[in-house]
């Protein structure tokens, strides 16, 4: 009733209406005074008008109205003359504040509701907030739970009963310390400051079993004190993969190395070999101990560069090269962002499936990329570019690293982690080009005018199709 009656006072043909009125009202009230008897007056009725009027005009019009109305009671009412002024001044003051009074009275009544309109406005987009909220909340596969300051689970979504296995047991008023202790010493130690981190810790289930988790903390304020919201993930299955996928790969390039250094072996026994023939031509050494015992020794040697261990198996697959170098570009970006390096990336729209292994494309990428960084560190121009080029004749991806480091002095020499002046580069690179060649692809350097370049060769089934990066 009082939204429907303080649209109707702001409707603009009720002002009209409620002007014309006022003026017919004033000028009866006039004329009706004019013609009564003398020392009888209607012109307390002038407060009609004036009450009319406060509804729909400002303060100085108002003011304006009521003076008005006070000298129409006296210009038209037959009252005693010796009395006009005090008469004149107590009705202008009784008319304007009776004018004011209303005027203010309907504007605050106006101002109540819209505060009101607006408060159960922001009440239902809150209730419809908080309705949301519980609703993500309930639905989340990740655990959330709400921890007051003395470590009391306070809410706790069905996510977090799973993960606790808690079964028909109640998560709500136990305390946090039974699942996660380390969690209890970080709500302890920070009971009033407000704060967001993230952490990982051993959990551990109502059945006792232990797990490695995950824990996105925040802290805010309630009248209550201070409340915890913590996201819990179990990350045991991704702990277990890392490490398989770092052993595996720990496995793989330490077979690499020794297979590199029993070719490099091998050759210096050919070379001890040819010197141990010459030496045999002399009559004198053949008929010694130690030469014997040197010949013994180059054998056994052969022997042992002749073993060569088995490579382990690679996990080779189609991929999909736009995921693998968007998180190359992550990991990148954050490795160089305090180097003064600009990284430049050219990749086309369309990008083919590549057989490769993932895990170990990315190692293979990040070498390069590291080798850059180090060979721009003394240079004025920093400056790396990764771009991608596709080889239709010969179905493969090139994976372009160029950068404006000090260059390659001896191109000859990459590749060869046994040889002087490679250092750690020549294991990398030896390393990395392997594990390309172990599913058919290749690191080939590419002479450059400035810095050096090196394309990694990816090959493509021809069968399939190109998908979108």
């Amino acid at each position: 009733m009082n939204r429907w009656l303080s649209k109707f006072l702001d409707h603009p043909g009720y002002r009209n209406a409620t002007l014309s009125s006022a003026l017919c009202i004033i000028i009866g009230i006039a004329f009706v005074d004019w013609r009564v008897e003398p020392y009888i007056s209607i012109g307390f009725l002038y407060l009609i008008p004036i009450l009319l009027v406060s509804a729909c005009l400002p303060r100085a019009p108002i003011i304006g109205i009521a003076l008005i109305c006070a000298i129409l009671q006296e210009v038209f009412a037959h009252l005693p003359e010796r009395e006009r002024i005090i008469r004149l001044a107590f009705s202008s003051i009784g008319f304007v504040a009776t004018g004011l009074f209303v005027s203010e009275l309907l504007r605050n009544q106006r101002r109540i509701l819209q505060y009101t309109v607006e408060l159960k406005r922001s009440m239902q987009l809150r209730q419809d907030a908080e309705g949301q909220l519980q609703l993500l909340v309930a639905t989340s596969p990740a655990a959330i739970v709400t921890i007051d300051a003395s470590g009391g689970i306070l809410v706790a979504n069905d996510a977090a009963r799973q993960l606790f296995a808690a079964g028909d047991d109640e998560v709500e008023g136990q305390s946090i310390s039974r699942y996660l202790p380390t969690l209890q010493a970080a709500v302890k130690n920070q009971p009033t400051q407000v704060f967001r981190t993230s952490l990982q810790c051993r959990g551990q289930r109502s059945n006792g079993d232990s797990f490695l988790a995950g824990i996105w903390l925040s802290s805010y304020t309630t009248i209550g004190g201070p409340r915890f919201t913590a996201i819990i993930a179990d990350l045991s299955d991704d702990l277990v993969t890392r490490g398989a996928s770092s052993m595996d790969y720990t496995l793989r390039n330490t077979s690499i190395l020794v297979s590199g250094m029993a070719h490099e072996v091998r050759n210096v026994v050919s070379a001890m070999q040819v010197i141990h023939k010459n030496l045999s031509h002399f009559s004198e050494l053949p008929a010694s101990e130690d030469f014997r015992a040197l010949d013994s020794l180059i054998q056994s040697l052969d022997k042992i560069s002749t073993i060569e261990p088995r490579d382990p198996s690679t996990s080779i697959s189609l991929v999909r090269l736009p995921d693998i170098l968007d998180e190359l570009r992550v990991l990148v970006d954050n490795a160089y962002i305090d180097s003064g390096i600009v990284v430049q990336w050219s990749f086309p729209d369309l990008l083919p499936l590549v057989r490769a292994d993932r895990f170990g494309l990315v190692q293979v990428f990040l070498n390069l990329a590291s080798n850059s960084k180090r060979a721009m560190h003394s240079s004025d121009r920093k400056e790396l570019r990764v771009s991608v080029t596709r080889k239709s004749d010969t179905n493969c991806v090139l994976i372009h690293f160029a950068d404006t480091g000090t260059g390659i002095d001896a191109p000859e020499k990459l590749f060869r982690p046994f040889k002087p002046g490679t250092g750690v580069a020549g294991f990398g690179l030896y390393v990395s080009r392997t594990i390309m060649r172990s599913f058919g692809g290749d690191l080939v350097y590419e002479p450059s005018n400035e810095g050096c370049c090196f394309t990694v060769v990816l090959p493509t089934p021809g069968s399939v199709e190109s998908v979108r990066g």
